[in-house]
């Protein structure tokens, strides 16, 4: 067995570990964005609707884990900021279907730079190949864990 700690068989078991280190990274990027005056609920919101545009309440309110009416609040703010517009008429009982805008994409390249400003010491001592494999297998236990609902899932 080496004495280098580095080196050694992690602690724990892998659960474990990846819910510590989630619960480290949500801390540190959510200080990030409050610190912009953003929040990871909205930026969240905001890239699903980037990646697919037109998404209604309901299925982006799915994607989140929250009811479409709180989904609605957080649109609402989105909107009210300008970063998503309302494609169709509001009414009871319809689709709004939904659009990022120009002011929205600047606003998910700031998150692209806070997630930078907290992965790069993360992974800091991880050469090039340890940290694409650390990326590629993350992805693959999401998307098995949690199947096409994954963010990047198919």
């Amino acid at each position: 067995m080496t004495s280098n700690p580095a080196e050694r068989p992690p602690p724990g078991r892998p659960a474990l570990l990846l819910l510590a280190l989630g619960r480290i990274v949500r801390d540190e990027v959510e200080r990030a964005l409050e610190a912009q005056g953003l929040s990871l609920r909205l930026l969240s919101a905001l890239g699903h609707l980037s990646r697919e545009p037109g998404l209604s309440y309901s299925a982006l309110g799915r994607r989140a884990g929250v009811t479409a009416q709180s989904m609605q609040a957080t649109v609402r703010q989105l909107e009210q900021a300008g970063a998503v517009r309302r494609v169709t008429p509001a009414g009871r009982g319809r689709t709004a279907e939904l659009r990022v805008t120009d002011v929205g994409r600047q606003l998910l390249g700031e998150m692209d730079h806070v997630l930078s400003s907290v992965e790069d010491p993360l992974l800091e001592g991880l050469t090039a190949e340890e940290q694409a494999s650390f990326g590629a297998l993350l992805h693959r236990l999401l998307v098995k864990g949690v199947g096409a609902d994954a963010p990047g899932g198919s």
